[in-house]
């Protein structure tokens, strides 16, 4: 049987919550609310890192999970603790999933043969073998060369995952490879995104999106609408919302009219405010996060109509 449509389902969900908004979960020990470290204790053989991540992302997820459509953890935030950090960033896929968020994991991976073949198999599923850190989707990077991404591909094609293309990125130091231009004219992110039209017709779904999409920053927005124009059919993943710069109307400018061509994503701006951060319960750390959340909604349903008007 084939599996279900990537695209279909995001669409589908954002549908649901009437917004294109995520939250991303970039976990920093030394900023989780102080009553979190002071009452969790590590059990015998885990780490606290383990702990603390896991309970400060349960409660995130239970704030916004009727919010939003997905979360996107970013995996160095829980490479960056080890063992214990991993066992968090698992812990935080089985709580989202439970929750009924699509998991897009932030992992920007991008290699040769049998590596990339081992990346997709273990974040993007295999029929015969479960992975503890399999997702919905991830962020591939195509700077090796296109035929890395082949591997990646083919488990969305077979597994009815779904793929983020980096094509261009929202830090400043964007123009040094990415705005390069090829030998046939145009810029090495406009290559990419051709690169993306073609491989991912063969997976539209029956909502008119393809399941291969593309990583525009929100801090490019003349560039992003035009990029744009050249995958017309595939999801956008816009970062750099908030704290990295990006403005609403600039999160947008590569979404289609019906709003729901993409996804903007927001991390700190959510979870690391001062309001999050000096929570003194869960009760009041909830409710930072669902202020915050919807401060974002507001920000970029407002935006969407202004475009539409």
């Amino acid at each position: 049987m084939t599996p279900d449509n990537f695209a279909d389902r995001l669409i589908s969900r954002m549908s649901d919550v009437e917004t294109p908004c995520i939250v991303g979960l970039d976990p920093v020990v030394e900023l989780l609310p102080a009553f979190i470290r002071r009452e969790i204790s590590p059990a015998s053989g885990r780490s606290s890192e383990a702990m603390w991540i896991s309970a400060f992302n349960e409660i995130v997820i239970d704030a916004c999970s009727s919010l939003v459509a997905a979360v996107k953890p970013q995996l160095a935030f829980y490479e960056q603790y080890g063992l214990g950090g991993l066992e968090a960033f698992a812990n935080t896929l089985r709580m989202a999933k439970g929750a009924g968020l699509i998991c897009i994991a932030d992992a920007k991976r991008g290699d040769i043969g049998s590596t990339a073949a081992a990346y997709a198999k273990a974040y993007l599923g295999n029929p015969k073998t479960a992975s503890d850190f399999e997702v919905d989707a991830m962020t591939v990077s195509p700077f090796l060369g296109f035929e890395t991404l082949e591997p990646f591909v083919r488990a969305c094609d077979e597994n009815g995952k779904g793929l983020f293309i980096i094509a261009r990125t929202s830090n400043p130091g964007v123009g040094d490879v990415q705005q390069a231009r090829t030998d046939q004219g145009y810029s090495v992110s406009e290559g990419v995104c051709r690169y993306i039209a073609k491989v991912g017709r063969d997976l539209v779904g029956s909502l008119g999106y393809s399941s291969i999409g593309a990583v525009l920053g929100a801090t490019h927005p003349q560039e992003a609408s035009a990029l744009r124009e050249v995958i017309p059919q595939s999801l956008i993943l816009v970062p750099g919302y908030g704290t990295q710069g990006g403005t609403a109307r600039g999160s947008v400018a590569a979404l289609e009219r019906e709003r729901f061509g993409g996804v903007v994503s927001a991390s700190r701006s959510i979870t690391q405010t001062p309001s999050v951060i000096e929570s003194r319960s869960e009760a009041e750390l909830r409710g930072a996060i669902v202020d915050n959340v919807l401060g974002m909604i507001t920000e970029i349903k407002s935006a969407l109509d202004v475009d539409e008007s």
